[in-house]
C-alpha cells in the first residue's frame, strides 16, 4: 500500500500549484536557471524568442519560454539557503511527485540547474568581470544538517575541515561539487573555484558597521585554505542536488574583490555579460 504525503508536507494553493513558487508541473522546463534577484528574471527571459509562463508569488518570481528551439525557465530565489530549501524542495516536487495522488511518482526525473549570480572574491589573484564557476562549495550555514544520509567528502573538504581554526563554526560545515557530467558547459570559464556560501551578508562575510564581525582575518584564513569567493546559495543548491538527483552549476561574474578593495566599474554591465555568456552555452 502507498502511503500518501501529508497535506501539511505537501503544501498546496487552491489551484494545485506548488505552495510557494506557484508552479504547477506543466510551467516548468527540464533546464532551470536560477537568480537570486526577482529583477534579474526579466533581464533573462527578454532574451528568450517567446514567454509561455509568466507567475510569481513573494520572492519567487518564474518566467518559462523557448530559446533557440529549446524550453527554459528562469526563477529567483531570493537571498540565501533557507530560500533554496524552499526553492530545491518544491521544484523537486513539481518532477518527481504526482501532486494530484500526493505519491512520489515511479520514474526520476532529473532536473539541470544553473545558478547564476555575481560574487565577491577573496583571492587577491582573481580579476572582476570575470567568470568564475563553482568546482567545490563549503556552507557555513548548516542546512544539510538537518536532513539524514547526507554525507559528502573529497580532498577540498578533508584539508578544509583539517585546517579550519573557528572551532564554534566547525560544526556547521557541510561541502559539496558541481555535477561534473554537465561541467562542460562552461569549460572555458576563466576561473574554476571553491566557494563559500555563507549565512549572511555582514559580520559572516567579514563587513563590520556597529557590530564586529568574529575575526579581521576571516576571509583571508578561508583564501589560505583554498576558497576564491563566496556568496550566500551554491551550497544549499549543490548540496540538495546530490540528495534530490538533480544537477546543478553555478557561475558567479565576479563584481568584487576584497583583498584588493575592487568593485566592477559596471556591474549593470557586467550582469548584462554574464547572462548572455551563460545563454549562448547552456542553450546552443
Amino acid at each position: 500500500m502507498i502511503n500518501k504525503l501529508a497535506a501539511s508536507e505537501l503544501v498546496l494553493n487552491d489551484d494545485g500549484s506548488v505552495y510557494h513558487l506557484n508552479l504547477l508541473p506543466e510551467d516548468l522546463a527540464g533546464k532551470v536557471i536560477l537568480v537570486g534577484d526577482p529583477d534579474r528574471v526579466p533581464k533573462v527571459s527578454k532574451l528568450f524568442d517567446k514567454i509561455e509562463v509568466k507567475k510569481n508569488k513573494r520572492e519567487f518570481y518564474t518566467h518559462t519560454g523557448t530559446l533557440r528551439g529549446e524550453r527554459i525557465t528562469v526563477m529567483s530565489t531570493g537571498i540565501g539557503t533557507e530560500n533554496i530549501d524552499i526553492v530545491m524542495n518544491e521544484l523537486d516536487a513539481l518532477v518527481n511527485i504526482d501532486l494530484k495522488e500526493k505519491e512520489f511518482k515511479k520514474e526520476h526525473q532529473s532536473l539541470e540547474l544553473f545558478r547564476l549570480g555575481t560574487c565577491g572574491s577573496v583571492n587577491p589573484d582573481i580579476e572582476v568581470d570575470n567568470m568564475l564557476v563553482t568546482e567545490n562549495v563549503v556552507g557555513l550555514d548548516g542546512l544539510l544538517h538537518f536532513y539524514q544520509d547526507y554525507q559528502f567528502e573529497n580532498e577540498f573538504s578533508k584539508n578544509f575541515l583539517e585546517k579550519f581554526p573557528y572551532e564554534n563554526i566547525k560544526p556547521m560545515l557541510y561541502f559539496s561539487d558541481w555535477a561534473k557530467d554537465i561541467s562542460g558547459y562552461y569549460a572555458d570559464a576563466k576561473y574554476k573555484g571553491n566557494t563559500a556560501t555563507f549565512p549572511g551578508f555582514y559580520a559572516p562575510q567579514g563587513r563590520q558597521l556597529r557590530l564586529k564581525a568574529l575575526d579581521d582575518q576571516f576571509l583571508e584564513t578561508l583564501n589560505d585554505l583554498g576558497v576564491s569567493n563566496f556568496e550566500m546559495e551554491t551550497s544549499a543548491i549543490y548540496g540538495l542536488s546530490k540528495l534530490l538527483g538533480h544537477k546543478a552549476l553555478t557561475v558567479n561574474c565576479v563584481i568584487a574583490n576584497r583583498r584588493r578593495g575592487e568593485f566592477a566599474s559596471d556591474h549593470h554591465a557586467s550582469e548584462k555579460m554574464m547572462i548572455e555568456w551563460v545563454l549562448d552555452r547552456i542553450i546552443k
